[in-house]
C-alpha cells in the first residue's frame, strides 16, 4: 500500500507561510505542518492551527539558520555574535560533536523547544528539524531522548528513494532502527530534500508516478508571497508554486487515480 504524508515545513517563519498553510489545508491537500516555535510568526501559526483541529502539527527543531528559544547567553556555543544559530551546517556539526559544552546547551535548547510547543496546547504529531540537522548523531540522540519525555510518537527520516541521500544511507538506516527500538514511528521515504524549494506541480506529479510502496513524506515550503528574510540559500525557493501544487486538482486526481492514501504520522501511530 502506498501512503503519503504531505507536510509544510517552516510553519511560523513569516505570516505568508502561515497564510499558505491555512489555504493549502482548507482548500487543498495539506494535512500536516512543522512548527518553528521561536520564529517571528510562531504565535500566529499556533493560533491558526488551533482553528484547524484536523491539521497535524509537529515540532520543527531549529538549531541552525534561526534564533534560539533560550536567550543567546544561555547557548553561547550554538550562536554567533548576533545571537543567531550558525548558517554553516558543517561548522555547526563539528561544534555539536566535539564540544561537551555545546552538547549540554543543545540538550537545553531542544528541551526549551519542546516546552514551547507544549505551551501552544497543540498535540505533538511528529518531529523533524531545520535543514534536516537531526541526521547529526548528537542531535538525533538528544531529540529521541528528550522527545520521548514529551510524548514524541514519530520522527522524519530524510531518506530519498533515488540517489540524493545515498552517501548517508547506512546512518539513515541506523536512525530508523534506533527510532523503532525507542517505539517511535518513522517514514520509509521522503521527497523534497533534493528538490527543496522546487516542489512544483509538474515535479510532484512526476514523484507521484514513482511513489514507492510504504509510507512516503513529501516536504513543501509554501508561501503566499516571497519571504522577506529567507534562509541563506533559500532565496530562489518557488514558494507560491509549491502552494499551487498543494491546491492542484491535477495532483489531487493523480493521488486518487493511483490509489494513494493520504495520511499523517498521528493517524499511522494511532493505527498501529
Amino acid at each position: 500500500m502506498k501512503r503519503l504524508i504531505l507536510t509544510a515545513d517552516d510553519f511560523g517563519a513569516e505570516p505568508q507561510v502561515n497564510e499558505a498553510v491555512e489555504i493549502a489545508h482548507r482548500n487543498g491537500l495539506l494535512r500536516s505542518a512543522s512548527l518553528m516555535v521561536a520564529a517571528p510568526a510562531a504565535e500566529d501559526a499556533a493560533e491558526r492551527a488551533r482553528r484547524m483541529p484536523k491539521l497535524a502539527v509537529g515540532l520543527h527543531v531549529v538549531l541552525v539558520n534561526g534564533r534560539p528559544t533560550l536567550p543567546p547567553g544561555c547557548v553561547p556555543d550554538l550562536v554567533d555574535d548576533d545571537g543567531r544559530f550558525l548558517h554553516d551546517l558543517g561548522a555547526a556539526g563539528v561544534r555539536f560533536f566535539f564540544r561537551p559544552r555545546a552538547r549540554r546547551q543543545l540538550a537545553d535548547e531542544i528541551t526549551a523547544q519542546f516546552d514551547a510547543f507544549t505551551r501552544t496546547g497543540l498535540r505533538l504529531d511528529h518531529v523533524d528539524a531545520q535543514n534536516h540537522m537531526h541526521v547529526h548523531p548528537t542531535v538525533f540522540a538528544l531529540i529521541v531522548k528528550i522527545g520521548r519525555r514529551y510524548g514524541m510518537r514519530a520522527i522524519r527520516i530524510p531518506r530519498e528513494p533515488r540517489g540524493g541521500t545515498r552517501s548517508v544511507a547506512p546512518w539513515l538506516a541506523l536512525m530508523r532502527a534506533r527510532a523503532r527500538r525507542a517505539g517511535i514511528l518513522c517514514n520509509d521515504y521522503v521527497f523534497g530534500v533534493n528538490d527543496a524549494g522546487a516542489m512544483t506541480e509538474p515535479r510532484v506529479l512526476e514523484m507521484l508516478e514513482a511513489l514507492p510502496e510504504g509510507v512516503t513524506e513529501m516536504v513543501f515550503h509554501p508561501a503566499t508571497r516571497p519571504l522577506e528574510s529567507p534562509d541563506r540559500g533559500a532565496e530562489g525557493f518557488r514558494w507560491q508554486e509549491e502552494l499551487a501544487a498543494l491546491t492542484s486538482d491535477r495532483v489531487r486526481d493523480a493521488i486518487s487515480a493511483q490509489g494513494i492514501a493520504l495520511t499523517t504520522y498521528g493517524e499511522l501511530a494511532g493505527s498501529g
